[in-house]
């Protein structure tokens, strides 16, 4: 039972090591995420720099009369 318990402690500290490689990678991850997300917001910023993209509304019924759909 103990040669079990120590190869079982080996085991788990192997499994914690890879967990904590997965949460250094995820967290690699987000920062990539973020920074993507930053800079598609300031492309869309630059293509309308006033920062309105439209006054569209989903199923606006005014205008999908007006525009014949309804």
């Amino acid at each position: 039972m103990e040669m079990y318990q120590f190869f079982w402690m080996f085991e788990s500290h192997a499994q914690q090591r890879l967990s904590w490689q997965d949460a250094e990678e995820m967290r690699i991850a987000r920062i990539r995420a973020e920074a993507q997300a930053s800079a598609q917001l300031h492309a869309m910023l630059d293509a309308n720099p006033s920062g309105s993209l439209g006054s569209s509304r989903l199923n606006d019924e005014d205008i999908l009369i007006r525009s014949g759909l309804l």
